[in-house]
Protein backbone atom coordinates (compact mmCIF):
# COMPACT_ATOMS: atom_id res chain seq x y z
CA UNK A 1 0.00 0.00 0.00
CA UNK A 2 2.79 2.45 0.88
CA UNK A 3 4.51 1.85 -2.45
CA UNK A 4 1.30 2.77 -4.32
CA UNK A 5 0.97 6.03 -2.37
CA UNK A 6 4.59 6.95 -3.06
CA UNK A 7 4.20 6.17 -6.77
CA UNK A 8 0.96 8.12 -6.96
CA UNK A 9 2.47 11.17 -5.25
CA UNK A 10 5.53 10.95 -7.53
CA UNK A 11 3.33 10.75 -10.62
CA UNK A 12 1.22 13.74 -9.56
CA UNK A 13 4.31 15.83 -8.79
CA UNK A 14 5.95 14.80 -12.06
CA UNK A 15 2.91 15.76 -14.12
CA UNK A 16 2.43 19.09 -12.39
CA UNK A 17 6.15 19.87 -12.66
CA UNK A 18 6.08 19.28 -16.40
CA UNK A 19 2.89 21.24 -16.98
CA UNK A 20 2.93 24.34 -19.15
CA UNK A 21 4.21 27.38 -17.29
CA UNK A 22 2.11 30.53 -17.41
CA UNK A 23 3.88 33.84 -16.92
CA UNK A 24 2.39 36.52 -14.74
CA UNK A 25 0.63 39.27 -16.67
CA UNK A 26 2.91 42.22 -17.38
CA UNK A 27 0.77 44.60 -15.34
CA UNK A 28 1.40 42.50 -12.21
CA UNK A 29 5.18 42.54 -12.53
CA UNK A 30 6.81 45.36 -10.58
CA UNK A 31 9.87 46.46 -12.50
CA UNK A 32 10.68 49.39 -10.21
CA UNK A 33 14.41 49.31 -9.54
CA UNK A 34 15.32 48.58 -5.94
CA UNK A 35 17.31 51.28 -4.20
CA UNK A 36 19.00 51.54 -0.83
CA UNK A 37 16.97 53.23 1.89
CA UNK A 38 17.52 56.94 2.18
CA UNK A 39 19.49 58.17 5.16
CA UNK A 40 17.90 60.46 7.70
CA UNK A 41 17.83 64.04 6.41
CA UNK A 42 20.14 65.13 9.24
CA UNK A 43 22.75 62.72 7.87
CA UNK A 44 22.35 63.65 4.20
CA UNK A 45 25.68 64.11 2.49
CA UNK A 46 27.53 62.70 5.48
CA UNK A 47 30.05 60.20 4.13
CA UNK A 48 32.39 59.95 7.14
CA UNK A 49 31.09 56.51 8.03
CA UNK A 50 32.48 55.21 4.71
CA UNK A 51 36.04 55.93 5.88
CA UNK A 52 37.96 52.62 6.32
CA UNK A 53 39.46 53.62 9.69
CA UNK A 54 36.05 54.65 10.99
CA UNK A 55 34.49 51.38 9.83
CA UNK A 56 37.27 49.43 11.53
CA UNK A 57 36.63 51.38 14.74
CA UNK A 58 32.92 50.57 14.58
CA UNK A 59 33.70 46.91 13.95
CA UNK A 60 35.71 46.93 17.17
CA UNK A 61 32.54 48.13 18.92
CA UNK A 62 30.60 45.23 17.41
CA UNK A 63 33.27 42.71 18.41
CA UNK A 64 33.31 43.94 21.99
CA UNK A 65 29.53 43.92 22.17
CA UNK A 66 29.54 40.35 20.83
CA UNK A 67 32.13 39.39 23.45
CA UNK A 68 30.00 41.03 26.13
CA UNK A 69 26.85 39.19 25.06
CA UNK A 70 28.62 35.84 24.71
CA UNK A 71 30.08 36.25 28.21
CA UNK A 72 26.63 37.03 29.61
CA UNK A 73 25.15 34.03 27.81
CA UNK A 74 27.83 31.92 29.53
CA UNK A 75 27.04 33.54 32.88
CA UNK A 76 30.55 35.10 33.04
CA UNK A 77 29.85 38.52 34.53
CA UNK A 78 33.55 39.37 34.95
CA UNK A 79 34.31 38.81 31.24
CA UNK A 80 31.22 40.82 30.30
CA UNK A 81 32.37 43.67 32.50
CA UNK A 82 35.79 43.64 30.81
CA UNK A 83 34.22 44.14 27.36
CA UNK A 84 31.80 46.73 28.74
CA UNK A 85 34.66 48.62 30.30
CA UNK A 86 36.35 48.88 26.92
CA UNK A 87 33.11 50.15 25.35
CA UNK A 88 32.71 52.78 28.04
CA UNK A 89 36.31 54.06 28.12
CA UNK A 90 37.99 53.61 24.72
CA UNK A 91 39.08 56.61 22.67
CA UNK A 92 36.43 58.26 20.53
CA UNK A 93 37.12 58.22 16.81
CA UNK A 94 37.97 61.76 15.69
CA UNK A 95 35.66 61.46 12.66
CA UNK A 96 32.50 61.03 14.71
CA UNK A 97 29.81 63.52 13.82
CA UNK A 98 28.15 65.68 16.47
CA UNK A 99 24.74 64.24 15.45
CA UNK A 100 25.98 60.79 16.50
CA UNK A 101 27.34 61.80 19.90
CA UNK A 102 24.06 61.26 21.82
CA UNK A 103 24.07 57.61 20.66
CA UNK A 104 27.70 57.26 21.70
CA UNK A 105 27.08 58.80 25.12
CA UNK A 106 24.04 56.59 25.77
CA UNK A 107 25.97 53.51 24.62
CA UNK A 108 28.77 54.39 27.04
CA UNK A 109 26.30 55.00 29.88
CA UNK A 110 24.80 51.55 29.35
CA UNK A 111 28.28 50.00 29.14
CA UNK A 112 29.05 51.62 32.50
CA UNK A 113 25.81 50.10 33.81
CA UNK A 114 27.13 46.66 32.81
CA UNK A 115 30.41 47.38 34.60
CA UNK A 116 28.47 48.28 37.75
CA UNK A 117 25.91 45.48 37.45
CA UNK A 118 25.59 43.28 40.54
CA UNK A 119 24.36 40.26 38.56
CA UNK A 120 24.02 38.79 35.09
CA UNK A 121 20.34 39.74 34.68
CA UNK A 122 21.04 43.42 35.36
CA UNK A 123 24.00 43.33 32.98
CA UNK A 124 21.90 41.66 30.27
CA UNK A 125 19.29 44.43 30.49
CA UNK A 126 22.00 47.09 30.06
CA UNK A 127 23.57 45.11 27.20
CA UNK A 128 20.22 45.11 25.40
CA UNK A 129 20.15 48.88 25.73
CA UNK A 130 23.67 49.09 24.26
CA UNK A 131 22.44 47.11 21.25
CA UNK A 132 19.47 49.47 20.92
CA UNK A 133 21.81 52.48 20.81
CA UNK A 134 23.90 50.86 18.09
CA UNK A 135 20.77 50.08 16.06
CA UNK A 136 19.38 53.61 16.48
CA UNK A 137 22.64 55.15 15.30
CA UNK A 138 22.81 52.81 12.29
CA UNK A 139 19.22 53.70 11.40
CA UNK A 140 19.96 57.44 11.70
CA UNK A 141 22.95 57.12 9.37
CA UNK A 142 21.10 54.81 6.96
CA UNK A 143 23.29 51.74 7.46
CA UNK A 144 21.48 48.44 7.16
CA UNK A 145 22.36 45.88 9.82
CA UNK A 146 23.35 42.44 8.61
Amino acid sequence: MKLYVILLVGLVLGVTGCAEKVEAPAELVDETPMTAPEADASMAGNEVWRNAAFIEHMHLHAERLDDLNFALADGDLDAAKESANWLSTHDTNTDIQSDWLPHLYRMRDEAEAVVGAPDVATAQAAAMRITAQCQECHAAVGIALQ
